[in-house]
């Protein structure tokens, strides 16, 4: 039997709080945090783009699915603008894993009302048969958001290592010229 929309959501959804757990265990300052940080990222972007795409819309579209389309949407708002904060918050930080507390609760509190709520709405405006090719869509489309938030970090991690060795580079410079104007 193919995947339906619902198997592939369900699965990211399990992997969204799987990354939450994970990171709020991690330890500060260590590259397993950083790169955990990246995967949800990446995970709740590709995930977003996805369900917007191909299951919020379509239920916007009946008077039925209106609201909870629209709470739904609002929510993945709130999250892009916590992982924005925390994006701009040195990871080292205290305020950060308070930052990510709060994700962690915005997104679990999300993907049980999606689960208990939007599915079964969803379920009732939606055909056996689009719940097949949407499945299908859904998972290509996942594939391709998820390749490219990688490509995008990956260009953005390159700029920040760009800029950074920059700001060494000068500040080393400076530290030298000052000590050797203090001989």
């Amino acid at each position: 039997m193919p995947e339906t929309i619902y198997d592939v959501l369900r699965e990211s959804h399990e992997n969204q709080r799987s990354l939450c757990r994970k990171l709020l265990r991690s330890k500060s300052r260590t590259q397993e945090r950083q790169d955990l940080f990246t995967a949800l990222r990446i995970e709740l972007a590709a995930h977003a783009a996805a369900e917007e795409r191909y299951l919020y819309v379509p239920i916007l579209m009946h008077d039925m699915g209106l609201m909870v389309s629209r709470h739904a949407l609002a929510e993945h708002h709130e999250v892009d603008e916590i992982v924005e904060e925390m994006q701009k918050t040195d990871i080292s930080d205290r305020g950060w894993i308070a930052k990510a507390r709060t994700l962690s609760k915005k997104v679990h509190h999300h993907l049980r009302e999606e689960e208990k709520g939007f599915f079964q709405v969803s379920g009732k405006i939606l055909s056996g048969a689009q719940k097949n090719q949407t499945g299908e869509a859904v998972s290509e489309g996942f594939r391709a958001h998820a390749q490219g938030a990688r490509r995008k970090i990956a260009r953005a991690n390159r700029i920040d290592g760009a800029v950074n060795g920059r700001r060494r580079s000068s500040s080393l410079r400076r530290r030298s010229t000052t000590r050797i104007a203090e001989r």
